[in-house]
């Protein structure tokens, strides 16, 4: 099992030596009154403002010889976690999707990076991970965070992830803000089970063709939209759903001007019509209902139909009347996903040679 180093929230002067322990493997040794001052030890005045809304004795671990992925707010930074903090202060080493983005979050939560920052993003992800569980395997605490919510949701730290799995390197979370659950949650719209289907299509054909398949999905369903789609998003759901679907609209999430426009998506079209919204958006829609999915489910073949079919590929293919409707059958489900009764089909075959 890892090295643990923990950090309490509001040590007393004797907790404060203590507080620079780290394992063998770390990757370079931290002086105890700079880690005494990130703590917050009365040993320094560090004029920092969050002692005071710490709770004193709660203990925060930093995970030796482990990546840790940490969601970062989505818009309002009142949603950084203690433990998000405390990692970006003893990480030995973060990585950002974004280096300018991460320095701009510390400064303005008054939070001082203590380890080697390194860009970590969609191009080069899959080099670089092995260098960084080099890194976890000698004991050091890798961070992985996004430029806001949750790596690896629509954005990098995937590699690193699958990576760890494969060399047997502990993984974990700091969880945190999520737009896709902020969204669901606000919506209104059932959350028992729900599909996550990130960022829509941008080009018009594929995003038709997309939405149409999903016409049958249960699920209440979750979409990433931006502000210069939106309009031909919100008309390509329209099509391919109706203009009676419940859905919700979400933009600006926990931000000041967040808004969340609820209705039909016929409602919500016009909406945007009338009102183009502004920032970044999530489309919750509801699932298909019982009406929905017949209406989009492909007709079936009656079992006259698929004797027909039967007698047709036994002559083709030389096949055993019995080998062509077993293929047949398999080939054309029912719209419940079940297959047609095979002895039925057969005889109907034996009814047609009659």
């Amino acid at each position: 099992m890892e090295d643990v180093q923990y950090l309490t929230d509001g040590p007393t002067s004797d907790d404060c030596g203590d507080l620079a322990t780290r394992s063998a493997g770390a990757s370079e040794a931290v002086e105890d009154d700079t880690v005494a001052h990130d703590a917050g030890c009365p040993a320094a005045d560090v004029g920092d403002s969050r002692s005071s809304e710490r709770t004193a004795t709660r203990a925060i671990a930093i995970p030796r010889g482990t990546v840790v992925l940490a969601a970062t707010p989505i818009g309002n930074d009142g949603d950084a976690s203690a433990r998000l903090i405390a990692l970006l202060e003893h990480a030995d080493i973060v990585a950002a999707e974004d280096t300018r983005r991460l320095y701009a979050l510390a400064n303005r939560l008054g939070v001082h990076v203590g380890g080697h920052v390194v860009a970590y993003h969609d191009h080069n992800e899959r080099e670089k991970a092995d260098g960084l569980l080099d890194r976890v395997e000698s004991g050091a605490t890798v961070l992985v965070v996004s430029d806001a919510g949750m790596p690896t949701i629509n954005d990098p730290g995937l590699a690193v992830v699958r990576r760890a799995i494969e060399r047997g390197l502990p993984v974990t979370c700091a969880p945190g803000p999520s737009a896709v659950l902020d969204a669901l949650a606000l919506s209104g719209l059932p959350t028992d089970r729900f599909c996550y289907e990130g960022f829509l299509p941008r080009k018009h054909s594929e995003r038709v063709q997309y939405l149409r398949t999903m016409r049958a999905e249960r699920r209440t369903m979750v979409f990433y939209e931006t502000l210069h789609r939106i309009d031909e998003s919100m008309a390509d759901l329209l099509e391919a759903f109706g203009p009676d679907r419940p859905m919700a609209l979400c933009r600006e999430l926990t931000k000041e001007y967040e808004q969340v426009r609820r209705g039909t998506i016929g409602e919500i079209r016009q909406s945007v019509v009338d009102d183009p919204p502004r920032g970044e958006m999530v489309l919750v829609v509801g699932g298909a209902s019982e009406t929905d999915v017949r209406a989009a489910a492909p007709a079936s073949l009656s079992v006259a139909d698929l004797a027909v079919l039967a007698v047709d590929r036994a002559l083709e293919d030389g096949l055993r009347i019995k080998d062509a409707i077993m293929q047949v059958v398999e080939e054309h489900p029912l719209p419940d996903g079940s297959l047609a009764n095979r002895k039925q089909v057969y005889a109907a075959v034996l009814a047609m040679k009659s």
